[in-house]
């Protein structure tokens, strides 16, 4: 069983709905990236997300895009991501890590390379925005070879023939966007919500993480009545570009955010 697996049936046995942090890795500087992401696991994070810096991050909001943008002006590869995880991983090896991203840095890098070196690093999932299962022959083989669970995305307007194909293949969890449209963007029905993780529960065993206008405690616990994960991003990256100019800040600042939202899913769960 993979620590994302093993994290999220402990999650079930203890009634607590996972919270998981997003942010873009080396944004605003490199340094400062892993002790945010200790940061965050103080604050009661229970799965990492961990951006993989592109250039044309196409499901992304301006707030992503923007990370994104600060840190390949620090010459953040997906090498230097992975050591982060590496570095991480001296302090911890409890915390599931996934990283998100695009097919072309991976592509640039090679599968098997990639994967060996993430495993090594102690990586545990891979959240490949523009790789849907259909196109995944050659990197899904390499990725389970290697321990890294493949996680895809399903999407408000996913048929159920698709949503049967993506749990065919997906591992670890399957990330459910809440809306249509980029990151950050609108606000979340909660009532449409429920009804759609009900038909894709239909699919697949596996949790079902929620990401994508999750703003705050009150939108935190509002989809954490529905979803097994809650997703948090945009919301983070914006305060990240709120103390660009003090980074030594930021591990105390986003772990706010974070030890808040975690409180409010803790109540709404244990009114379940």
């Amino acid at each position: 069983m993979s620590r994302i697996s093993e994290c999220f049936a402990q999650l079930k046995l203890d009634g607590k709905t996972a919270l998981i942090p997003y942010i873009t890795a080396g944004d605003p500087e490199p340094w400062v990236t892993v002790p945010m992401l200790h940061a965050f696991v103080e604050a009661g994070a229970n799965l990492l997300e961990l951006g993989v810096p592109f250039s044309d991050p196409m499901s992304d909001g301006p707030a992503i895009q923007k990370a994104c943008e600060r840190a390949l002006k620090n010459d953040v590869s997906i090498q230097k991501v992975i050591e982060m995880v590496a570095q991480f991983r001296e302090k911890d090896t409890i915390t599931p890590v996934i990283l998100m991203g695009y097919a072309n840095p991976l592509e640039a890098m090679g599968y098997e390379q990639f994967a060996e070196h993430a495993e090594k690093a102690g990586v545990d999932g891979i959240l490949t925005v523009d790789m849907p299962p259909e196109e995944s022959d050659i990197f899904l083989p390499i990725m389970n070879k290697h321990g890294i669970d493949t996680i895809f995305l399903v999407a408000p307007t996913t048929t159920k023939a698709r949503m049967t194909s993506i749990a065919t293949h997906a591992k670890g969890f399957i990330y459910y966007v809440s809306l249509k449209g980029v990151t950050g963007s609108a606000s979340i029905d909660a009532s449409e919500l429920g009804e759609k993780l009900n038909i894709l529960r239909q699919y697949t065993d596996l949790p079902v993480g929620v990401g994508f206008g999750i703003r705050d405690g009150q939108s935190a616990a509002l989809v954490s009545e529905v979803a097994d994960g809650v997703v948090v991003g945009s919301t983070l990256v914006n305060c990240i570009a709120e103390h660009e100019k003090t980074p030594e800040l930021l591990p105390a600042t986003v772990s706010e955010l974070v030890a808040d939202m975690r409180v409010a899913i803790d109540i709404k769960d244990m009114k379940k």
